[in-house]
């Protein structure tokens, strides 16, 4: 879930400010406060970015570590085997296949 200070964050890189509840105490000098509508824009864009990624969140918690992988690309190469069928090419492609972009 996005909130209120992550789109702050994005709107105003690096900008100091407090936020108690709702209420926002702008601290920053050199950048304007957001207005409340640029906040709920920007919360819903970063939210829509989110969850378009998704599918990477999900590869992220199925593919092997990256020693595994490493290990297997080493293998296929010692072997002569680094194409389409080797294990580093299959496996990472099966979770790939299972996780596709929308």
């Amino acid at each position: 879930m996005i909130d209120k200070v992550k789109a702050i964050q994005s709107l105003r890189p690096d900008a100091g400010f407090v936020l108690r509840g709702d209420e926002l105490e702008w601290h920053d000098t050199n950048q304007t406060q957001p207005t409340e509508s640029e906040i709920q824009a920007e919360i819903t864009r970063l939210q829509a970015e989110y969850d378009a990624n998704q599918y990477q969140r999900d590869r992220a918690t199925q593919y092997k570590p990256v020693t595994d992988q490493l290990d297997m690309l080493w293998h296929a190469i010692d072997t002569g085997t680094l194409d389409k069928t080797c294990d580093f090419y299959t496996v990472n492609k099966t979770v790939k296949d299972n996780n596709p972009k929308e």
